[in-house]
Formats: structure tokens, C-alpha cells, sequence
């Protein structure tokens, strides 16, 4: 199990936040949704960022 430190905690935190607000705002701009997986060092492990594409 990774050990979480107090920054990695609060982008986990953030982007759980993130998956519940940005469908219904990617529902009323419309447009498309690209979801990337990137590596940050920071946090020595995978993570995806979500991205809304007009």
C-alpha cells in the first residue's frame, strides 16, 4: 500500500470532488471528455486527469 502524505491526500481528496462536479458541467457546456493517465512524481504513482474537449 502506497503511504499517502499530506499533499497526495489533498489532490486525492480534489479529484474525488472532481469526478462528482465536472459531468454535470461537461452536460451543459456539451463537448467531449478525454480521460489521460499520467505518472506524478510527486506521488510515485498513476493518476488520471480528466479533461472536457469542446
Amino acid at each position: 500500500m502506497t503511504k499517502l502524505t499530506r499533499r497526495g491526500f489533498i489532490l486525492t481528496a480534489a479529484a474525488a470532488a472532481g469526478v462528482r462536479t465536472l459531468p454535470q458541467i461537461a452536460a451543459r457546456t456539451g463537448g467531449r471528455r478525454i480521460l489521460t493517465l499520467v505518472y506524478d512524481k510527486g506521488l510515485g504513482m498513476m493518476r488520471a486527469v480528466d479533461r472536457v474537449v469542446p
